[in-house]
């Protein structure tokens, strides 16, 4: 049961995946979640973040944000950035997801989708058929109702990594 919410792959950061290797894959379009993701809460596109997605657009790849947050905060982070964005996208909902893909051109074979929630993120990519990466979230400022999720978080990571241990 808790299967459906274990990630494709797990790793520490959006920074250090190992995007060519994906590319090479087939992998065309990135969509990813912004907050804790790719900057701490709230801020803004860092220069790093900025810098990652200009390396990504150099590689070939379609990018796209998919947030459950308001437009004015998606909006404020994707201004030196100038990528396709959702907002309040609904995840875990599928219809973010193929929106975003719509967006990029590109289609469930060929898409990644990168963030650090398990319930949201995660399972809304798995729901939809795309690949998926969970990423350890950057800070720990949160809101609340994430706080409480982060606890239901933990168990189902120790039994994914229990698992992965087993393979």
């Amino acid at each position: 049961m808790l299967e459906r919410f274990f990630p494709d792959d797990y790793v520490e950061s959006a920074y250090k995946i190992d995007y060519a290797a994906l590319y090479k894959q087939g992998i065309r379009g990135l969509i990813y979640d912004i907050d804790n993701t790719l900057v701490e809460h709230g801020a803004d596109a860092s220069k790093e973040a900025v810098a990652l997605m200009k390396h990504l657009r150099e590689l070939g790849f379609s990018i796209c944000f998919l947030s459950n947050n308001k437009e004015p905060r998606v909006k404020r982070f994707n201004e030196p950035i100038q990528a396709p964005y959702l907002y309040q996208g609904g995840k875990p909902g599928r219809a973010g997801y193929e929106k975003a893909m719509q967006l990029m051109g590109t289609n469930h074979k060929t898409t990644v989708f990168i963030g650090d929630q398990l319930f949201t993120d995660i399972y809304g990519a798995k729901r939809t058929g795309i690949r998926n990466i969970l990423v350890k979230p950057i800070g720990k400022k949160e809101e609340i109702q994430i706080v409480l999720k982060r606890y239901l978080e933990r168990i189902v990571l120790y039994y994914y990594n229990k698992n992965s241990l087993k393979k």
